[in-house]
């Protein structure tokens, strides 16, 4: 059934073969193989379903199981922030780490529901994955520009993304996901000015052991997957392969067309072979392929007035106002009806392949290269000025966007033996990335005269190399206090290109005359990392860290791009102050970590909002400078064996110091001392969990939730209306566990109070205010069963 279904799903033409066929350098067939793959695993040991009972933080070479704590036998968790394996405990860096075992149950299967456990985290959602974005204490680069990277870096199984929205996918076979907060560039690749977001998948085991899953829940959302692991060649190749295929009808009823949207159809594999070359030496390929199809509005009108900043002054659109009556939409906060005669939807192919290569050089030496290929497709169409028809004064416009990108990457590191007086891990990086798009815009316009239409179509790209040697390590003067040096040496060369051909001659809404222009840039710049580390006792530790941060210089590079962004934008730099305290007590029952941390960034790359003959568009600036400062907090608090409490907090105050107001911008970008967006004040989560061994074959489970963030602004105009409100969420689960049958029914209710949030506010394109709804827009439960064997 599982073969049939991979398949069906995987290999039919029907779903891939634009995708697979238009692969350079037959990359296709590599990620092919990989499904392919799994049907000979399935083939060779019987098929069944399971779930993974424990998780621990290890790389994908790493097969034993970690360490446990001697007072409750749970796993000591270890992280990889530092390159290689360290204590959770005893790492100098504030770090979230979330497990596939947390993301079971709560139904959550990407970086946007992760993120909402993670008080330090956000993200903002968009109609397209390319113009989704993750935040770390308030930082974080919101563009759809190629020719810009995002403040935050993504990577799994140590290959770092280029571009955030290759992130925003489906996490098929995660193990765990590790959150570094501050700057992180000494070691993770391409820059990180803001933070990394590290995501590990399973490892191959040496024992056959297999797994399936099939979840249901209210809204028509499905989701199967499974997998095997185990031995192709004793002692000498081990493998895993997975598959996943998911689907939810969606919470938002076009009423136009007469379809739920705001749902996804998701399918994809991954896969990982091991191979014991020799005692020393340790070779894993990785191969992996996502299939996504997100039906998300390009808005949902919450209102169709204005309210402008700072003056306060509310603005109606009488005109936008009787559209939307005259089509059955009554716009107001909790609003999840649209009218659009174009269904907005994202398609998206991501796959790749990567090569480990681990050599033990003897004396404690560890030489490490991870070789990488990836390829990510995007086609997009949405409805630009979410109405059904043209009306006077309100043209109709609809988007069509295509984008085709590849990266290689290279990283060779050399980590020197652990227990010296000096301890590193250094090395040589390398990126190259290759991006091209083509956008097309319609304009309809009806008027008391003659109705007029035009066409804007924009071919454009980039291409960036960034090359560096980093090192990073450890001078232990005692045996309780180590000083960390870490620095990295980096070079930036951007260039672009852009051609934009309009039927009109001059500015229509939304789309510019003709323009042509190319460009490039090359900088030179650094990342260091400085800090004082003492363990008070074995289990208390504190640190002091300084680190400076950068993210390359930029372009911006959009379908409306004009002569004033053919300059570059200045790489965005901060220096970031962080002290910490890592605590554990009561044999080890409480755990209690916190920071504090104060971090100022200049040249800030942002996008501020535009207009093009009333309609909104947004352009990319240095926008001066920021900053951002709080405390955060983790505690976890096991007082009996069946019983654990946890919670985690952040107190953030990021704030715009002085913003440099682009020509032309209105005065009322005078924004200085506003929140940044995507910044709550407060934000925090606590949790329950109860689990007893009702016999020695039963298990029972119960969980609890609830998650809480303060007002939260949207946009960098500081408008009254693009503000969330404060809002809770309550999530519950319980499950019962056939321990001899290896069995588990899973049981979710998520948003129990039925609150009602918006994850995004914006203006409309054509006026008014907009939300974009998440999963948990509105209570929902369902069920989940897994078996292993």
């Amino acid at each position: 059934m599982l073969k049939k279904i991979i398949k069906n799903h995987f290999l039919s033409k029907s779903y891939s073969e634009k995708f697979f066929d238009d692969l350079p350098f037959r990359e296709g067939y590599v990620i092919k193989f990989a499904l392919v793959s799994y049907i000979a695993l399935t083939s060779a040991f019987p098929s069944a379903v399971c779930v993974a009972e424990s998780v621990q933080a290890q790389s994908s070479l790493e097969t034993t199981e970690l360490p446990t704590t001697e007072a409750n036998n749970t796993p000591a968790i270890q992280v990889t922030a530092r390159r290689r394996f360290d204590p959770f405990q005893k790492t100098p860096i504030a770090m979230s780490v979330f497990t596939k075992e947390q993301t079971a149950k709560v139904n959550v299967h990407d970086i946007q529901g992760i993120f909402a456990f993670i008080p330090s985290a956000n993200f903002r959602t968009a109609a397209s994955s390319k113009d989704r974005s993750i935040f770390i204490r308030g930082i974080g680069t919101i563009s759809t520009s190629p020719g810009v990277e995002p403040s935050v870096s993504t990577s799994v199984d140590g290959v770092v993304f280029a571009r955030a929205g290759q992130a925003s996918a489906d996490l098929l076979d995660l193990d765990h996901i590790e959150v570094f907060r501050g700057p992180q560039g000494t070691l993770s690749g391409k820059n990180a000015s803001a933070g990394t977001v590290n995501i590990t998948t399973s490892a191959p085991t040496e024992d056959f052991h297999g797994y399936g899953e099939v979840s249901y829940f209210s809204g028509n959302e499905y989701r199967i997957s499974g997998g095997v692991s185990g031995s192709l060649v004793k002692d000498k190749l081990i493998a895993n392969a997975s598959f996943l295929v998911g689907s939810f009808d969606g919470n938002v009823h076009n009423d136009y067309l007469n379809k739920t949207v705001n749902g996804y159809k998701h399918h994809g594999g991954r896969s990982k072979f091991v191979w014991t070359a020799d005692d020393n030496t340790k070779v894993t390929l990785g191969l992996d392929y996502m299939y996504s199809n997100d039906n998300t509005p390009n808005g949902i009108f919450t209102s169709t007035s204005r309210t402008a900043f700072p003056s306060g002054i509310t603005t109606a659109n009488p005109t936008l106002k009787a559209a939307l009556q005259s089509e059955g939409i009554s716009p107001f906060r909790n609003n999840n009806h649209i009218s659009n005669n174009t269904l907005s939807h994202s398609t998206d192919y991501n796959g790749g392949a990567s090569l480990t290569v681990e050599r033990d050089m003897g004396a404690g030496y560890t030489l490490t290269s991870i070789s990488a290929y990836r390829r990510w497709k995007n086609k997009q169409n949405q409805d630009y000025d979410q109405l059904s028809q043209p009306y006077v004064g309100l043209p109709q416009i609809e988007d069509r966007g295509r984008l085709n990108f590849w990266q290689a990457s290279e990283e060779i590191r050399i980590a020197s033996p652990k227990g010296r007086f000096f301890n590193y891990v250094a090395g040589f990086y390398f990126l190259h990335t290759d991006d091209h798009e083509n956008y097309q815009r319609s304009f309809e316009q009806v008027s008391a005269s003659s109705p007029t239409s035009a066409n804007g179509d924009a071919t454009f790209g980039t291409v960036n190399n960034n090359y560096a040697i980093f090192g990073e390590g450890n001078l232990h003067f005692t045996k309780k206090f180590r000083v960390v040096l870490g620095l990295r040496l980096l070079r930036e060369d951007l260039s672009y290109n852009f051609n934009r051909q309009s039927t009109s001659s001059t500015g229509v809404t939304g789309i510019r005359p003709n323009f042509t222009s190319s460009g490039s840039t090359a900088n030179n710049g650094y990342v260091d990392r400085i800090g004082l580390q003492y363990d008070i006792t074995r289990d208390i530790h504190s640190y002091f860290t300084y680190s400076h941060g950068y993210k390359g210089p930029a372009y911006n590079v959009f379908f409306n791009m004009q002569g004033s962004d053919s300059s570059a934008l200045k790489p965005e730099t901060n220096n970031s102050y962080e002290i910490g305290l890592k605590t554990q007590f009561w044999d080890n029952r409480i755990t209690a970590n916190i920071a504090a941390f104060i971090e100022n960034f200049s040249n800030y790359q942002a996008n501020f909002l535009d207009s093009i003959a009333g309609g909104t568009v947004t352009r990319l600036v240095n926008a001066g400078s920021v900053s951002t400062e709080g405390v955060e907090g983790d505690i976890t608090v096991r007082p009996f064996r069946h019983f654990t409490l946890g919670g985690n907090f952040a107190y953030t105050h990021a704030v715009v110091d002085h913003f440099n107001c682009p020509t032309g911008a209105p005065l009322s970008c005078n924004v200085n001392g506003q929140p940044l967006p995507f910044a709550p004040r407060w934000k925090f989560t606590i949790s329950t969990e109860y689990t007893k061994d009702l016999d020695d074959r039963f298990r029972f489970a119960v969980g609890s939730s609830y998650n809480w963030q303060s007002r939260t602004q949207y946009s960098l105009t500081e408008t009254p209306d693009t503000i969330q409100k404060a809002y809770g969420v309550w999530n519950l689960n319980t499950s019962i566990e056939d321990k001899k049958n290896k069995l588990r029914l899973t049981l979710i209710l998520r948003n129990a109070l039925n609150t009602h949030y918006a994850s995004y506010i914006g203006y409309g394109s054509l006026g008014g205010v907009a939300s974009w709804l998440p999963r948990d827009y509105g209570r929902y439960g369902g069920f989940t069963v897994r078996k292993d064997f």
